[in-house]
């Protein structure tokens, strides 16, 4: 028996609710782990599962995929949400677990934003899934890596789930449309090819919010009975407003940060602002953006354009200084320089090679003609600017390239130091 938490009629339920596969033929997306052959479809097929932790953006079929396991294994399924669950209906839902596996039954507790648990809420579940009490499959947005206790995760199969890509909602949307017992296939409906492709482009691989968005347009185009409803591309436009997931606690934050730096660093200016566009569109904190900017700006481009630094800096007071969304554009700006700018990371390999010295060798003492007050000091300017003298290392760790103004830094080195002569 399944039971769920939602208690309305079936012909008030969702679309997404209705459509919801019962088995792997009718589950769209997630073929990297549930494609045939694939070892977490096996398993389940199997009967041989644990526990799961189901990882990934909402709308990505994690629900979906509970109601399966709990078919496959003919087992009850139990819905709870951390968010609004207390613990002791989690013990209640265990405790009735305990007595159903007397009989020979199993269950599937099935623990949505199992992340909202804290660490000793997350204790309560260890002995019953090493017990095999119940079979837990916890449900999260975000890297359970870190918001789940490892007890949990060595005792369960995790599996990242993906956005679903925009063939797959397009996919799964005409299922809909055709589908006549479950779907919207009694109707007289007209969608148009640009209507889907934009409400898949919109959805953002969120399954969920684009039947949603077909369910409103379905029943809000055109209210009158018996008479052919046209969904087009205007009318898709009404009905789904354009989704970004990025959170600023998490791997999609890192993921998008580091994309950003990456594409600045590679000299991809349209890449740069592909990312720098997503955050913003998400609300990143621009005060963030800058400070990664004013990093890049002496670890990747350094003295082969020292501006760079001067600008960054620049940018994040500007930045503090007008806010958004007038900062938009002076992230733009800084963004478009350095990525177009000369690269360099000769200051930053130097600074660690000296960094590295310190840490593993014998520390070095100062020389008495460096020391405060040293008689035996020569002072460069007395000899023209530059002089011979031991300064305390020996070892070379600037190694200058022949890029931007670095070229110049790099030939005025070299020629201070040919034959000891003066440039």
């Amino acid at each position: 028996m399944i039971t769920h938490i939602l208690k309305m009629q079936k012909t008030d339920l969702p679309l997404a609710v209705k459509l919801r596969p019962s088995n792997f033929d009718e589950f769209i997306g997630q073929k990297h782990i549930l494609g045939e052959g694939k070892l977490l479809r096996r398993v389940i097929t199997a009967r041989r599962i644990g526990s799961l932790i189901l990882w990934g953006p909402v709308g990505s079929g994690k629900t979906s995929l509970g109601y399966i396991v709990a078919k496959e294994l003919g087992a009850d399924f139990e819905y709870l949400n951390a968010a609004f669950s207390s613990v002791a209906i989690l013990k209640k839902t265990i405790e009735k677990a305990r007595e159903k596996v007397q009989k020979g039954a199993k269950t599937v507790v099935f623990l949505d934003e199992i992340h909202k648990f804290n660490k000793l809420q997350q204790e309560i579940l260890v002995p019953d899934t090493e017990s095999a009490s119940i079979i837990l499959i916890g449900a999260t947005i975000y890297s359970p890596y870190y918001y789940l206790i490892p007890s949990l995760i060595s005792r369960s199969i995790v599996a990242k789930f993906k956005p679903l890509s925009k063939e797959e909602i397009i996919l799964l949307l005409r299922r809909a449309i055709q589908d006549k017992k479950k779907g919207l296939g009694n109707m007289n409906l007209i969608v148009t090819d640009e209507a889907l492709e934009y409400i898949a482009v919109a959805a953002s691989g969120d399954a969920r919010s684009a039947l949603g968005a077909l369910d409103i347009g379905a029943f809000s185009t055109n209210t009158k009975q018996d008479k052919e409803v046209t969904l087009d591309l205007e009318a898709a436009k009404e009905c789904i407003q354009k989704k970004v997931f990025y959170d600023r606690q998490n791997l999609y934050h890192y993921d998008t940060i580091s994309a950003f730096i990456k594409s600045v660093r590679g000299s991809d200016v349209d890449s740069a602002l592909y990312w720098l566009a997503k955050m913003l569109k998400a609300e990143e904190d621009p005060r963030f953006i800058a400070r990664r900017l004013v990093i890049l700006a002496s670890e990747d481009i350094g003295n082969a354009d020292p501006f760079a630094l001067v600008l960054a800096t620049s940018c994040f007071k500007a930045v503090e200084f007008v806010g958004v969304p007038e900062a938009n554009l002076i992230l733009a700006q800084t963004t478009i320089y350095l990525a177009g700018s000369n690269k360099s990371n000769s200051a930053y390999l130097a600074i660690n090679a000296a960094l590295e010295d310190v840490e593993n060798q014998e520390t070095k003492e100062v020389p008495d003609h460096l020391k405060t007050h040293a008689k035996d000091y020569k002072y460069p300017h007395s000899f023209g600017g530059y002089v011979e003298q031991n300064y305390g290392s020996s070892k070379k760790y600037y190694f200058p390239k022949s890029v931007g103004h670095e070229k110049q830094i790099k030939s005025f080195l070299e020629a201070l130091h040919k034959n000891n002569t003066k440039p």
